[in-house]
């Protein structure tokens, strides 16, 4: 079992590469060494949630930062310029955590997008590789709230580095204002040169291949037949407070044991807690800590909270608890999971929809992603629970 230290050792760029991922560290480097004199080209990783995509992207930028620290003078890769960038805070914390321990790394070569532009825009300097972790999470409108007054995190990018890596998965988007699809993204692979490498090996879930259908297919709203896997603890629970008995006693035990919601319970940023009831559970959402410096799934008090997609995405469990809101429903005349958009409390996430076709149909697919990104944390074991009756039924039937 992984301690609760994991999300620092899975990221850490001395950990062994899969042959796959150590064939993506080679090609981007190479692409780099081509393409360091362009004036632009861009490098697509795709890849589903649990491929290693954060894993590899830190060992392509320790490989990098190495070369251009301590390589030789007829290195290409010498002297150049190079950032990670990351639009999601509690990930900016874990890439700093690991820089400090590494000797070509700085905790000033990660930071957030709109920084990084407003900082380039500022200075009129450009940067010569710049790796985006998550891009999927990238603005693709303004957002004055937050100091954004242009149109595109990923153009403005483009704009002030030479050379883009992007790691991209599109059933991770959560928000209209970073409404990414394939073919937006493909607007950007016009007119420069570039690359895509998709990684498909499952590294988070260590279940059986069916059982990892199974979750699949319940992140897109469908319901399969559940096998039994003895390599995998999937439970279905009709009692939230027994889940959350279940899930303490898996986390005293293994450590790096969390409990997730989808976001359809009332939360606010106002300094007090707010707080998740289901029956005789009854327990906080996970509290606002901008100063904290360690990432909300490794500080060991947070086994005490429930946390969101937020402070959850891109981080590995030992062992996953996932309430399925009110958002959620058993919709019987299609034997699937219903979504009810105005049932979901993350408001923010449906704020600029002008240009989204279809956009009823849009916020469906923002709450299943967000779904699909909490199912896909546990490494060991997954448990659920679901507010709506006659869906904790089907899924106990599944």
């Amino acid at each position: 079992m992984t301690t609760d230290n994991a999300a620092t050792h899975k990221l850490s760029p001395g950990r062994a590469l899969s042959g796959p991922q150590t064939e993506l560290l080679n090609r981007v480097v190479s692409f780099c060494e081509q393409h360091h004199r362009d004036e632009s080209a861009l490098f697509v990783i795709e890849g589903a949630a649990g491929t290693g995509k954060s894993v590899v992207l830190n060992a392509i930028f320790n490989t990098l930062q190495t070369r251009a620290r301590n390589g030789r003078g007829d290195d290409p890769l010498q002297g150049l310029q190079n950032m990670v960038i990351v639009n999601h805070p509690e990930m900016l914390k874990l890439y700093r955590n690991i820089a400090a321990i590494m000797p070509n790394l700085r905790k000033s070569d990660y930071e957030r997008p709109t920084t990084f532009i407003n900082k380039s825009a500022k200075t009129g300097k450009r940067a010569d590789i710049v790796l985006v972790d998550e891009a999927h999470l990238l603005l693709t409108r303004p957002d004055r709230y937050n100091h954004f007054a242009q149109q595109n995190h990923l153009e403005e990018i483009l704009r002030w580095a030479r050379i883009v890596v992007v790691v991209f998965d599109p059933l991770q988007v959560l928000k209209f204002k970073s409404h990414w699809s394939v073919d937006l993204l493909d607007t950007f692979r016009k007119g420069r040169p570039s690359e895509t490498f998709h990684l498909d090996t499952q590294f988070r879930v260590a279940a059986s291949p069916a059982t990892r259908s199974w979750i699949d297919a319940l992140g897109q709203g469908r319901l399969l037949p559940r096998r039994k896997d003895p390599s995998f603890d999937l439970r279905i629970y009709d009692d939230c407070a027994m889940l959350y008995a279940d899930l303490c006693a898996c986390n005293a035990k293994y450590g790096l044991c969390r409990l997730l919601s989808t976001y359809d319970y009332p939360y606010t940023l106002n300094g007090e807690d707010h707080f998740i009831t289901e029956g005789a559970f009854h327990l906080r959402w996970d509290r606002s800590l901008p100063t904290e410096k360690q990432p909300w799934a490794e500080r060991p008090d947070t086994i005490d909270e429930v946390g969101s997609v937020y402070t959850i995405q891109g981080f590995d469990l030992n062992y996953a608890g996932v309430i399925l809101g009110p958002s959620l429903f058993y919709d019987a005349a299609h034997d699937r999971i219903g979504v009810r958009p105005e049932r979901y409390e993350d408001s923010a996430a449906f704020q600029g929809r002008d240009g989204i076709a279809a956009p009823d149909e849009a916020k469906k697919r923002v709450i299943l992603n967000a779904l699909n990104v909490i199912l896909t944390r546990g490494i060991h074991g997954l448990f659920l629970y679901a507010h709506d009756p006659a869906l904790r039924k089907r899924l106990l039937q599944t």
